[in-house]
């Protein structure tokens, strides 16, 4: 990032946290089944209409002392919290981000940026959703592999992606889905929800073969090394659900920046 744009960063941070609020309204009102495209926000408890002051990313939170101006009821802490994060994730995508983004033709050189800008924020969205309630919206899976499959295809006709590349991609997405479903049948459910399945279909679109196997590997093994923590620690008890999308995140965005790296590496092993 060029010293110029230094002055930048406090406008970015500002636009992600009015993301991150309305990431939040999203979160809240796709567990509650409302719409979240339109309506006054309002209190959760004594659902009073909210004032625009009391809207105001991070700073409502304290300005209120984190309590409901008319009920008193205490504001979930993940409000300001999730505020932050995606606030941080855009200065991050600003600040250093852009390091990663080599596509330097018009438009692609604001395509792909963009692009993963919003991956980014779809992720933030599932973590949160998976996290309070163990649901992953229909919409978020949708939208990641669509606006996937959307990008892949603008590449194409700049030339710069190969379409068998695309063939591949879609091989290794269908190959992940036809795993988590047959794994979902066994178990009955019991071993991950139907969400999971539909979402590695969109993170195999996203990651293409063979990082697909990467990503989703070490999905487990990041789920299994909490889980197994959390037992020692007596988090959570023996069967007790937890809830596997952020590992999935979690492997899948090492697939993403070490991915190729570790793939030779294990070939090289061979």
């Amino acid at each position: 990032m060029m010293i110029s744009s230094l002055w930048l960063l406090p406008f970015i941070f500002l636009i992600g946290a009015v993301f991150g609020s309305f990431l939040n309204v999203m979160v809240i009102r796709s567990l509650s089944g409302e719409q979240f495209l339109w309506g006054r926000s309002h209190c959760d408890s004594c659902q009073r209409e909210l004032e625009w002051y009391e809207l105001l990313p991070l700073i409502s939170f304290f300005m209120l002392r984190g309590k409901c101006r008319t009920c008193h009821t205490p504001i979930d802490v993940m409000h300001p919290v999730v505020e932050l994060l995606t606030a941080s994730l855009f200065v991050w995508w600003f600040g250093i981000g852009f390091a990663f983004f080599q596509l330097t033709i018009q438009p692609l050189s604001i395509i792909q940026p963009l692009f993963w800008l919003i991956v980014g924020v779809l992720f933030l969205y599932i973590l949160l959703t998976d996290l309070q309630a163990f649901f992953i919206p229909d919409f978020a899976i949708l939208s990641l592999a669509l606006l996937t499959l959307l990008y892949r295809s603008v590449l194409i006709g700049f030339g710069i992606y190969d379409p068998q590349s695309l063939a591949w991609a879609l091989f290794g997405a269908s190959l992940a889905l036809a795993a988590f479903l047959f794994l979902w049948l066994i178990t009955r459910g019991q071993g991950m929800g139907f969400g999971d399945v539909k979402l590695v279909f969109a993170l195999g679109l996203l990651l293409e073969w063979p990082n697909v196997v990467v990503g989703l590997f070490l999905g487990f093994v990041y789920g299994a090394v909490i889980g197994v923590s959390l037992l020692v620690m007596n988090k959570v008890r023996f069967g007790m659900a937890i809830p596997f999308a952020p590992f999935l995140l979690a492997g899948t965005v090492t697939a993403l920046i070490w991915g190729d790296s570790l793939v030779r590496w294990y070939l090289q092993m061979l």
